[in-house]
């Protein structure tokens, strides 16, 4: 994990010292670091953006969800950024379990840095593209509607894009980079917490698996009950550290979930209010010059909406596979032949059946693969609750 652990400090998440050494014992927490300071300054400006959002929702009259996601997106990514600090000052211990438990039973998952690598390349590579559509969108309008006052270009997309800010604020350049700053932090924290979960349950799969594959590995053959109890006692700690893994990450696999439902639902709707059609121009008597033609809108909510069940999908079901490769064991134990059978193996298998052994969200729900119909059954009810309520149906547009 350590590309993601990097790739997140550059956006201000997990603060840890030493993340670059091979030697876990040289990580630590250091409140006084330049990372933790870069942190903390993150939070600052990302509570900025909630407290703009705030006010803004007193402000205006218009209360309907499509207006008032902002403070949706930039609070939960605010404190999806507190829960990353709070994590920074536990890392350093649980690494050093992990490295004791790798160093008395090593994990021969060669395959396992290449997975969480290519989890991270491919879903922020996928999330740059999404937020360039979104500012593509911001910036068609403002290339389309030119400011009244003759405002720059950059200025008025700014603007634009950020009114709960520029309402109070008078703009300036460096305000306006800051803004764009810290909405490109939210942005990137928002699909980071995905890929954190992503990676830590691809480890956890593989330390699980491990057990099994050594079970696999004397199928047929005779073994004494001291192998069957080392084998219990491997299983033991796998699942010992699942569970410490989980009261570490707990709140981030709770966020993101609950974050991937909202949006889910929200971007569904955008799509079902809005439909795949052009955004009337500007100027009817000038060629178009927008660069989608007025489908910028169209393309990013429906992109946007594939990407979210698509990312969402993968981590439900990459996490959910930390659940199903605890139970796995038990399938091959039920394989050993009678003369190799013992009192280990029915501890073992008791041990399978009566514990839960899965990543969890601050123990509200227990990830598992059953789980996934649970979050489409529930984004179907929202949905049409959501429907009711604005006057939207896939035909017509909610009333203004």
């Amino acid at each position: 994990m350590k590309l993601t652990i990097i790739v997140g400090q550059m956006f201000g998440v997990n603060p840890v010292l030493g993340v670059s050494e091979k030697d876990s014992s040289l990580l630590r927490f250091s409140i006084c670091s330049w990372r933790t300071t870069y942190s903390i300054l993150s939070i600052l400006g990302q509570g900025t953006f909630v407290f703009f959002c705030i006010l803004k929702l007193f402000k205006d009259t218009d209360v309907s969800l499509m207006s008032n996601t902002s403070i949706v997106f930039y609070a939960t990514n605010c404190l999806t950024t507190i829960l990353f600090l709070r994590i920074a000052t536990r890392w350093p211990r649980l690494c050093q379990q992990i490295s004791r438990i790798e160093a008395a039973n090593p994990n021969p998952d060669s395959t396992l840095i290449r997975k969480c690598n290519a989890a991270c390349i491919i879903i922020l590579s996928l999330a740059v593209l999404e937020h360039v559509l979104s500012d593509l969108s911001a910036l068609s309008g403002v290339l389309d509607c030119p400011s009244p006052d003759g405002s720059p270009i950059y200025e008025a997309f700014i603007t634009h894009s950020f009114p709960w800010i520029y309402s109070y604020v008078a703009y300036n350049d460096i305000i306006g980079l800051l803004t764009q700053i810290v909405d490109i932090q939210c942005t990137f924290n928002w699909n980071f917490s995905d890929i954190f979960v992503i990676c830590i349950s691809l480890y956890l799969t593989s330390r699980l698996d491990q057990v099994y594959k050594r079970i696999v590995a004397v199928r047929g053959k005779y073994v004494p009950p001291t192998f069957w109890r080392a084998m219990r006692e491997d299983y033991c700690r796998a699942t010992t550290l699942v569970r410490k893994i989980d009261d570490v990450i707990g709140g981030i696999i709770f966020i993101s979930f609950a974050n991937n439902l909202f949006f889910i639902c929200l971007q569904l709707l955008h799509t079902l209010a809005d439909g795949v059609k052009q955004k009337p121009s500007c100027h009817f008597d000038s060629p178009d010059e927008r660069p989608l033609q007025g489908y910028e809108n169209a393309v990013y909510f429906v992109y946007s909406f594939i990407f979210l069940v698509a990312r969402s999908l993968a981590v439900s079901l990459i996490a959910a596979q930390v659940h199903t490769a605890s139970k796995r064991p038990a399938h091959a134990l039920y394989r050993v032949s009678s003369a190799a059978y013992c009192v280990e193996v029915q501890r073992f298998l008791d041990q399978i059946h009566t514990d839960t052994v899965a990543l969890s969200g601050i123990q509200f729900f227990n990830v598992k693969r059953g789980l996934v119909l649970t979050i489409a059954g529930t984004i179907v009810t929202y949905e049409l609750v959501l429907m009711q309520f604005t006057g939207v149906t896939p035909t017509s547009a909610p009333p203004t």
